[in-house]
């Protein structure tokens, strides 16, 4: 049987889309939500700057979805990500459902609906692998930050707020 029946239908999609990029490590749905990095890194046992968290922007100019990948621990400085893509937004629930596919707190780096944007910060570079959410609140998977680059062609950028 296969082993995504007993997944919710975006995680499911989310694992099949890995099988086919031929990536080795399994969707693991976490018992408690995932939502914030805080949470997903306590189920995990892992330090929360080792989530790879996902944070959508809408680019004014055109509407696009603009995917940030950060490491859990940093925030994300909006006006940096402007002056590499244009001008940008908050982009809603509704929006990053319509444009990427997923719902806020499982918002996967992978599969979206449409074309968008997608830039890695490059602090997630430092850890030897990482966890995304796999298209649900309590569905992530681990990766290198290097599988990241390959699956999701970003390039990797300085988009991290710097500390006081």
């Amino acid at each position: 049987m296969d082993s995504t029946s007993a997944m919710p239908e975006s995680a499911a999609r989310v694992a099949r889309l890995l099988r086919e990029l031929g990536h080795d490590k399994p969707v693991v749905m976490l018992p408690s939500t995932g939502k914030s990095s805080a949470e997903a890194a306590a189920e995990l046992g892992c330090d929360v700057a080792e989530i790879a968290k996902s944070i959508v922007f809408r680019r004014l100019q055109d509407d696009a979805a603009v995917m940030v990948i950060a490491s859990g621990a940093d925030r994300i400085d909006e006006a940096k990500v402007a002056a590499l893509v244009g001008a940008v937004g908050k982009a809603d629930a509704r929006f990053v459902k319509d444009k990427i596919g997923y719902a806020i707190g499982g918002v996967c780096p992978i599969g979206h609906l449409q074309e968008s944007v997608v830039l890695i910060d490059g602090q997630l570079l430092r850890y030897a692998s990482v966890w995304a959410a796999a298209g649900h609140p309590h569905a992530v998977f681990n990766l290198t930050p290097a599988q990241l680059q390959a699956m999701t062609g970003a390039p990797t950028v300085d988009v991290r707020q710097n500390p006081a």
